[in-house]
């Protein structure tokens, strides 16, 4: 008898998803991650769960039906770590018709299933305070909405949740060499120790080092073509002061998102450019930093340059391969390829997927799974993840709770908790009855209580899984303050 049922191989996004749901279902489940959850492209996102409205231009019509339909239903399951947004349109003549431009939104809207998130509107942008920031020659625009998302923390709180239904969360731990029999033997090294466990079934969902895991662990060929794609973002001092994100056409065809960012910063996304070489090793280059700002400049009266740049990252994408000529023409929808040779285990590939269809992807995953196991029924569309336990408005009501229950805590302090752990800040801050229980402060407001949460609950073991992934304070520590995280957490 094999040791699992399941073993996922990657903890990004989509393997997260998945435990979390085959856990659900009683399944035996194990999740390996070379590195640290959502270490990869899932935290390197535009951090949106959107339909993709410029996908509408290229047919791509299944997947942004699938994903505006997930929006509501995230915003349900999340509302500590998902929030409705509203995005700028600014009309520009020497982009996009605005003819077509008002057709998409409305296809947007209409095939959205919304009830919560509001429609489209017209604006002008000579009145309206959105057009405030942007230079004169920009009179008219439209409004529509998506949701912004704390993309890495959404990786960790699902593989949370797929713990405490049972899933063994395997950090730090490489899967050296798969061999397939009529069980998977895996070969595992967790820091330089060697451990073998069996599963009766493995799915492959490293995310960019998919065709590594299948050549160097698998031994075998992908079954289809991959084509990797760098994205590329830059965060900057606050552009405006208002609370709406915008959607900016560019002369190449491409949109890029300027999106307001833990609260006095802007995050401006993305480029699309051909990858090869090692996904780890993917950082912004001083081009794609200039194309970015060169369109900022392009829309607002602010000019901003490569110095200006406070924080830069880059994610690789995994894209099945259609064949098409430009990177940003190549459809983001995902592939999932079953091998059921007779007589052996069974393997399951995961090509693409976005941070939206995560979740709807993962239900896929187990139906194609399905005659392995028992039957079950899907169940992840109503079921919040941990924390969000709340009504999807609620995060103001929560926060006056938790300054109620621990008053020396500032309004700041109290959103970012509230933000980052919804209702299960009861835990991070148990035993804490006074301001000295917060002790000790790392910088920002990192204080002991949380740190000790995030490495005992959260699987954070160095300063960057705390920074940059469990949350964005790296943004806010200096380079001693880091350093004095890194030696208190390697204690």
């Amino acid at each position: 008898m094999a040791d699992y049922d399941l073993a996922i191989i990657g903890g990004g996004i989509n393997g997260a998803g998945i435990a979390r749901d085959a856990a659900g279902r009683g399944l035996k489940v194990v999740l390996l991650e070379q590195s640290d959850l959502g270490s990869g492209t899932s935290s390197a996102s535009s951090k949106l769960i959107h339909g993709g409205l410029r996908y509408l231009e290229h047919g791509s019509l299944r997947l942004v039906r699938a994903a505006l339909n997930e929006r509501e239903v995230l915003l349900r399951m999340a509302p500590h770590l998902i929030r409705p947004l509203r995005f700028v349109l600014p009309l520009d003549v020497a982009g996009r018709s605005p003819i077509a431009v008002r057709f998409g939104l409305f296809v947007y809207d209409l095939i959205g299933r919304r009830q919560i998130l509001p429609g489209t509107r017209a604006l002008d942008l000579i009145t309206d305070e959105v057009g405030q920031p942007l230079k004169r020659r920009f009179h008219h625009g439209y409004e529509y909405s998506d949701c912004f998302a704390d993309d890495a923390r959404l990786v960790v709180i699902n593989a949370v949740d797929a713990a405490e239904r049972g899933a063994s969360i395997r950090t730090r731990t490489r899967c050296v060499r798969a061999e397939r029999g009529d069980v998977w033997r895996l070969i595992l090294n967790a820091r330089g120790a060697r451990e073998v466990v069996t599963a009766r079934v493995l799915v492959n969902a490293a995310g960019a080092w998919v065709e590594t895991v299948a050549e160097t662990v698998l031994r075998q060929a992908l079954p289809r073509r991959l084509r990797l794609d760098k994205g590329s973002h830059i965060v900057v001092r606050r552009l405006y002061d208002h609370d709406r994100a915008y959607i900016l056409q560019a002369p190449d065809g491409r949109v890029v998102f300027a999106i307001p960012f833990e609260r006095d910063f802007t995050l401006i996304g993305t480029t699309d450019r051909s990858f090869a070489g090692d996904p780890a090793a993917a950082t912004p280059s001083p081009e794609e930093i200039d194309y970015l700002c060169g369109l900022i400049n392009e829309y607002f009266r602010a000019s901003i340059v490569a110095a200006d740049v406070v924080w830069a990252f880059a994610g690789v994408r995994a894209l099945y391969d259609d064949g098409a000529k430009m990177p940003q023409d190549i459809d983001r929808d995902y592939e999932l390829m079953l091998d059921k040779s007779f007589g052996v285990a069974p393997l399951l590939t995961v090509y693409g997927g976005k941070l939206t269809t995560f979740r709807r992807l993962a239900e896929d995953v187990l139906a194609r799974l399905a005659h392995f196991f028992p039957r079950s029924r899907p169940w992840t569309a109503t079921s919040p993840l941990p924390g969000g336990d709340f009504v999807y408005d609620g995060a103001p009501a929560l926060i006056a709770r938790t300054r109620r229950n621990w008053p020396f805590l500032d309004e700041g302090h109290a959103r970012r908790l509230v933000g980052a752990y919804g209702t299960r800040v009861e835990n991070v801050l148990a035993g804490v009855t006074r301001p000295d229980d917060l002790g000790p402060r790392f910088g920002a407001d990192l204080t002991g209580p949380e740190l000790r949460y995030l490495m005992t609950k959260e699987w954070a073991q160095t300063a960057e899984d705390v920074l940059w992934r469990r949350s964005k304070l790296g943004l806010r520590f200096s380079a001693a303050e880091q350093a004095g995280l890194e030696g208190f957490m390697a204690r």
